[in-house]
């Protein structure tokens, strides 16, 4: 659910083709809102190059793929030109692209076509860098994910649920390595979709390391439940085929409690055709998130989880003996998160680990036998991500919220365990660094300062900047757009962090009324010191409201993250309890305040944050007097099995859990409540809204409705996105004002 959030709030940005200079009205309206008029610019898509000297980007027409250094950010060579490079079809532009390891070949992507969230098809062609031609890596149909082997001579990539591999030293030969791929029941190489979702994968295939072998995952989801989706004619796009009737799009999703796809773990030996099921413990419920081949071609790691996501194992298993051996076994007494396997980075005879066994996520060091070499980071805070390992200079590469949970740095630690600080700027920094770790691009923003791109040495000393963001920053200048950051204390004694944005003639003698907005998810952090802070990132939309004559208001309750896992996983087995509390309590504080309106406080948030805006109102004490829940889960028992039982466990473990959520206290409903959900939603699925609605007609509790056609879990296409915060504005000034 936190994945969701993520998503939402980044597609909400830029809608629209406009750039943040575009336009010099600066008269703040949901039309430029929703149609990106206040985007910040940012540097997309950096593939740093063997060399360690510069990087590869799409151009914005898509046109080419351009080189530029990573000392001064300037255009240096063209690897690839539509207009100029030769093939039997002309290309008019290219989706993406993907380097070999040698970089002498590209796979060009074009006619991209999207499944769920990180899935799609899409036609590939192999581009020779060398000759500046380029021809179909496969004339059988789309393609989905395809891998360069290590040597650059084997492409793998799925089709149709089956796996296939492409030879380039034999004239391009194609052989189907798998044939019993199905839709609905049986996947090769690719999660099906609750992997996807919640392990954040779109791949479960790999190379070894001398290209001899091919390993994958195998899910088996044929006695996993299918949901089935009505879907209509609609608009954006429109589907004509259903003109008549309605259709229904059919696939497997297990919700909570239910059964799961059966996975292995599979062999090929691409010289000798022999197929090989390895002898992976995974337990008969259990889960395998991750494969990685190894620097040893005989060492295949497989992560594993327990289904209740509280045992993480990785095992060495060799691709031809079969034979696995434990190497790492994680445990928690909650749940094992998922930097611990998303995070992990192989490199030489090494493995890296983010584990919250402390108490906080840090960085550790281990040989490929299992062996913990260090701990490379140790404190009262969190390590968020881990960018890499030098071999040369033995330093290590984060990123963590050491100075504050609301700030985020970048960092080297050396052999000797010292560690330096490499951003200098106060906010929220992240970075990409070259192959060489010589440079890094590094990404700065404040509460104040829109993103600002600059490349650095490994020292930390910039060399040039990129992006400044100046024109949208002096644009939201004459906005309502300054956050003020504050803490208070709950009943319950616990300390929570808060921000909000007042009115621009804020006059202390006057009462305002409140919206506020959060997410409250597992691990989500809402009140950081960064520009993209709340819905609308930059204080856009928090603006827009508070131009209406609002003061907007996001506080990180208990179960969000930067704060320690004692402090997040208190959730566990509750959700929905303890965060919809913070809510209240923060409310209450609100009330507190010379200057708020106790009596006109709203809530609102989409997704987890949509399901804790209906505990809040459900709550019991009536402090808000408007809500609005998008795209929300009405009751952890029709959410899918890997979020959900990650923190609940299934409905027969804890009946009691499950039985906290808003249906069951539909009774306790103050306020005015306005609901919105996709009908095509297959995440949150429209059914959470159907049921709720239910609970509240017989409890007798009167509410207002809005659906959208076809929409997923996003909401977006056409004028979809401006007409949904168009109601709920509407809806909050009519309940509040």
């Amino acid at each position: 659910m936190k994945k969701i959030l993520i998503l939402a709030a980044c597609l909400f940005i830029g809608i629209g083709g406009m750039s943040a200079q575009q336009g010099g009205n600066t008269q703040l309206s949901l039309q430029n809102i929703t149609g990106g008029a206040y985007s910040p610019e940012y540097v997309h898509g950096v593939n740093p190059m063997n060399d360690g000297e510069t990087y590869t980007q799409l151009s914005p027409d898509r046109k080419r793929i351009i080189r530029r250094s990573f000392k001064t950010g300037k255009e240096v060579g063209t690897v690839f030109d539509v207009a100029t490079a030769r093939g039997e079809k002309r290309l008019n532009g290219i989706d993406g692209y993907i380097m070999s390891p040698d970089e002498t070949r590209i796979l060009l992507q074009t006619q991209t076509k999207a499944i769920y969230r990180r899935s799609y098809t899409a036609v590939y062609y192999i581009y020779d860098v060398r000759n500046n031609t380029y021809e179909p890596l496969s004339e059988g149909g789309p393609q989905q994910v395809p891998l360069f082997s290590p040597d650059g001579n084997v492409i793998a990539f799925a089709r149709d649920n089956n796996l296939f591999i492409v030879k380039l030293l034999f004239g391009n030969a194609e052989t189907q390595v798998t044939k019993d791929g199905k839709f609905n029941e049986v996947l090769n190489g690719i999660p099906d979709w609750v992997n996807e979702e919640e392990f954040s994968t779109n791949r479960s295939f790999d190379f070894s390391a001398d290209s001899k072998m091919l390993a994958w995952v195998r899910y088996d989801e044929s006695q996993v439940p299918i949901y089935r989706i009505q879907e209509y004619k609609g608009a954006y796009p429109t589907r004509s085929e259903y003109d008549e009737y309605p259709g229904e799009y059919a696939y497997k999703y297990p919700v909570a409690g239910a059964k799961n796809s059966d996975v292995k773990v599979m062999a090929f030996d691409i010289k000798s055709r022999v197929t090989r099921t390895l002898d992976v413990p995974v337990d008969s419920d259990g889960y395998i998130p991750r494969i990685h081949f190894t620097s040893d071609p005989e060492k295949l790691a497989v992560i594993t989880l327990n289904r209740h996501q509280n045992r993480m194992d990785m095992y060495m298993a060799n691709p031809r003996s079969k034979v696995c051996k434990l190497v790492l076994r994680e445990t928690s007494d909650k749940y094992i998160c998922e930097a611990a396997y998303t995070g992990m980075k192989f490199y030489g005879n090494h493995f890296s680990l983010l584990s919250e066994r402390s108490g906080y996520q840090h960085l550790y060091w281990y040989t490929l036998n299992g062996q913990l070499e260090r701990q490379v980071t140790k404190g009262n805070f969190e390590v968020t991500d881990f960018y890499g390992y030098d071999a040369a200079s033995g330093r290590f590469y984060f990123a963590s919220r050491e100075e504050s949970p609301l700030r985020k740095a970048v960092y080297a630690a050396d052999r000797s365990g010292k560690v330096k600080k490499l951003s200098s700027a106060a906010g929220t920094n992240s970075a990409t660094f070259s192959r060489s770790f010589k440079y890094f691009m590094n990404v700065y923003s404040s509460a104040q300062q829109p993103p600002v791109t600059t490349l650095c040495d490994n020292s930390g000393r910039t060399l040039s900047t990129m992006v400044t963001n100046k024109a949208l920053q002096e644009k939201a200048a004459s906005l309502p757009a300054t956050k003020e950051f504050f803490s208070f204390k709950t009943s319950d004694g616990v300390q929570l962090n808060g921000w909000m944005v007042k009115p621009k003639n804020f006059d202390a003698s006057r009462k305002y009324p409140v919206i506020m907005y959060q997410y409250s998810g597992p691990s989500s952090q809402e009140v950081t010191d960064s520009w993209n802070l709340g819905f609308y990132g930059g204080g856009v939309f928090e603006s827009y409201m508070a131009e209406q004559g609002y003061i907007y208001v996001c506080v990180d309750g208990r179960g969000t993250g930067g704060r320690g896992a004692d402090f997040e996983k208190c959730t566990y087995l509750c959700l929905g309890d303890q965060e919809s509390k913070d809510q209240v309590e923060a409310a209450l504080y609100l009330g507190t305040l010379s200057y708020v309106d106790k009596d006109n406080i709203g809530i609102w948030g989409w997704s987890f944050g949509g399901f804790n805006t209906l505990m809040a109102m459900t709550d019991g004490r009536p402090v808000f007097k408007a809500g609005v829940a998008i795209a929300a889960p009405s009751n952890w028992k029709y959410y899918d099995t890997v979020y959900t039982e990650r923190y609940m466990r299934t409905p027969k473990e804890n009946g009691s859990g499950y039985a906290i959520n808003p249906m069951e206290r539909a009774s306790n409903l103050n306020g005015h409540l306005l609901i919105i959900h996709g009908t095509a939603d297959d995440n949150v699925h429209l059914r959470n809204a159907m049921e709720m609605s239910e609970a509240l007609v017989q409890a007798g509790k009167q509410f207002d409705m809005q659906i959208y056609t076809n929409r997923n879990h996003n909401i977006y296409g056409g004028k979809t996105r401006l007409h949904l915060f168009t109601r709920m504005c509407n809806f909050f000034n009519s309940h509040l004002k």
